[in-house]
């Protein structure tokens, strides 16, 4: 893990601006692929031991997408409480 607030320039060779990180999750696979939102929370949920089967629920091809706007929603909302509170 690598904190935005310390090195704001982490994922900057993918094109993702500070105000994207904090809106949502970033992080890149073993393979360097850029991961946002959802897809980070569902690969963590899969290399977790004994949270495999959250990847399953949440991460198949039926649920994925509703996962997603969810994990949007969620995600909008948080940071728009954060702004709020002034943190950023």
């Amino acid at each position: 893990f690598r904190d935005i607030n310390f090195e704001p320039e982490a994922l900057s060779a993918f094109g993702a601006s500070l105000e994207d990180i904090r809106r949502r999750l970033h992080a890149t696979d073993s393979e360097g692929q850029l991961l946002v939102g959802a897809d980070v929370v569902i690969a963590v949920w899969r290399l977790t031991p004994g949270e495999g089967w959250l990847a399953s629920l949440f991460g198949n091809v039926a649920t994925v997408p509703l996962t997603r706007i969810a994990y949007d929603r969620f995600a909008d909302l948080l940071y728009a409480w954060n702004r709020r509170k002034g943190r950023w």
